[in-house]
C-alpha cells in the first residue's frame, strides 16, 4: 500500500474542542491527513451530539464535523484519566482546545504547563472573544456573534 500523500500524514492531533469552530479546525487537519483523537466528556460527549437533525439516533451536525476522527471519553479531573491524557499528549504533535479562558489552567494543562512538560507540542487555542479582552468570559456561539454584529 502506498504511503498517505496528504501533507499532514503522520501528524497526531489531540482534539479538546466542541460544538463548531474547534471541531471544524480539527476536521480540516484530519482531511489533510492528520490522525485526530477527539477527547470528549464521559457520559455526554461533545455538546454537538445533542444538536439535530438526527438519523438513526445520531446527530448529523456532530457527524459532519467529526468524521474521520478517533474518539475517547476522559474526565480530565480524574487522576486515572489524566494519566491516559498525558500519555496521549506525549505522543502527539498538536493540541487544539476551545474552552473558555482559564479552563485549561484549572485543569492543569495551561500553556505554561504544556510548554514546560511538552516543549515540542504545538498548542492551538480558539475563543470567540479572545483570552484577554473585556468580553473574554462570554460564550460565542454563532447566533451571539451575529446578533452582536447586527446581522
Amino acid at each position: 500500500m502506498a504511503p498517505d500523500p496528504r501533507p499532514l500524514a503522520g501528524v497526531t492531533v489531540i482534539d479538546l474542542t466542541r460544538v463548531l469552530a474547534g471541531p471544524f479546525c480539527t476536521l480540516v487537519l484530519a482531511n489533510l491527513g492528520a490522525r485526530v483523537i477527539k477527547v470528549e466528556r464521559p457520559g455526554s460527549g461533545d455538546d454537538a451530539r445533542s444538536i439535530g437533525p438526527f438519523v438513526g439516533g445520531k446527530s448529523l451536525y456532530f457527524s459532519s464535523l467529526n468524521y474521520g476522527k478517533e474518539s475517547i471519553a476522559l474526565d480530565l479531573r480524574a487522576d486515572g484519566d489524566r494519566e491516559i491524557f498525558d500519555a496521549l499528549i506525549t505522543r502527539a504533535d498538536v493540541l487544539v482546545e476551545n474552552f473558555r479562558p482559564g479552563v485549561m489552567e484549572r485543569l492543569g494543562y495551561g500553556w505554561e504547563t504544556i510548554r514546560e512538560r511538552w516543549p515540542g507540542l504545538i498548542y492551538a487555542a480558539t475563543s470567540g472573544f479572545g483570552h484577554t479582552g473585556p468580553l473574554r468570559e462570554r460564550p460565542a456561539f454563532d447566533m451571539v456573534v451575529q446578533a452582536m454584529g447586527g446581522c
